[in-house]
């Protein structure tokens, strides 16, 4: 067991939550609860999964030189030494294939589940290799892989995805990607070569800008659906859960603002009241499209 550990923390299955964007278009669509939808997503979310899992085994086989010079990256399995490159390499190979299979199996929406998926593997590939060096750029491929899983869980379900939960997505995305470089610019600077473009205050200003759009996008996107539906107003309680996203943001900056690398998956798993608030969201927002 403890042979196969290394290779498992290299695939960083606790980054799959990331991917329960894919589910939003046909949560927020109110028929989460219909079978043929759902046998539809969940072998997608599989193999988005196991692609993600063989981007991260692909990056760090491109940084072991650096990870290595690192004072926290250097404990990963392949700087260390714990994992090998031929092994890692043949575990990719292996997640590739199996996601192949799945996809198949999801894919029957059509073509375009098929392309997102590619295009997620490619754009990843070339972050990996180069553009993560380029400025701005770097932060748009982090924001792309979120908005990316939500257009594939709208081509598996074939349900279009409200233009205000897109912009929603879109700043919430460029808001984490921009809170990472900032905590990566404090606290590991002469590691990353990126940051070397970057300085706090744009970091900052961005943040601000990015954060206000989304809980603005959000409030217009509740508002829309909280119009008045046959028989009452089963979903005009979406605009009281404003106040509640607000909340989460201002607690998710200020996780920014202590002891964190700004990496969206740590800061999230390491503050039990910010899930605790995402929950109770999830929760609400459940209640009301649903019951």
């Amino acid at each position: 067991m403890k042979k196969v550990q290394p290779y498992i923390r290299l695939m960083r299955p606790h980054h799959y939550i990331k991917n329960l964007f894919i589910f939003l278009p046909l949560f927020f669509s109110g028929r989460m609860t219909e079978r043929a939808f759902a046998l539809r997503t969940l072998p997608g979310f599989l193999a988005f999964c196991l692609v993600s899992s063989m981007v991260y085994i692909y990056n760090d086989i491109m940084d072991i030189e650096s990870d290595r010079k690192h004072s926290v990256k250097c404990g990963r399995p392949l700087a260390s030494g714990a994992a090998k490159e031929k092994y890692a390499r043949i575990l990719a190979g292996v997640l590739l294939c199996v996601s192949i299979a799945l996809q198949a199996a999801a894919g029957r929406a059509g073509p375009l589940s098929w392309l997102y998926l590619t295009a997620y593997l490619l754009i990843n590939i070339a972050y990996s290799r180069r553009l993560k060096h380029v400025a701005v750029l770097d932060v748009a491929i982090l924001a792309a892989g979120f908005l990316l899983r939500l257009a594939y869980g709208a081509a598996l379900t074939g349900i279009a995805v409200s233009g205000w939960l897109f912009l929603t997505v879109t700043a919430m995305s460029f808001y984490m990607g921009l809170g990472k470089r900032r905590g990566e610019l404090i606290r590991q600077k002469e590691i990353r070569q990126v940051l070397i473009s970057y300085n706090q205050g744009f970091l900052e200003k961005s943040m601000n800008m990015c954060l206000t759009l989304t809980v603005a996008f959000y409030a217009l996107w509740a508002a829309e659906n909280g119009r008045p539906a046959a028989g009452g107003f089963r979903s005009g309680g979406l605009l009281w859960t404003v106040p509640l996203v607000l909340l989460i943001c201002l607690k998710y900056s200020l996780d920014l603002e202590g002891d964190s690398d700004g990496d969206p998956v740590e800061v999230v798993l390491h503050d039990k009241i910010l899930c605790a608030l995402a929950l109770l969201l999830a929760l609400i927002v459940s209640l009301l499209l649903y019951f």
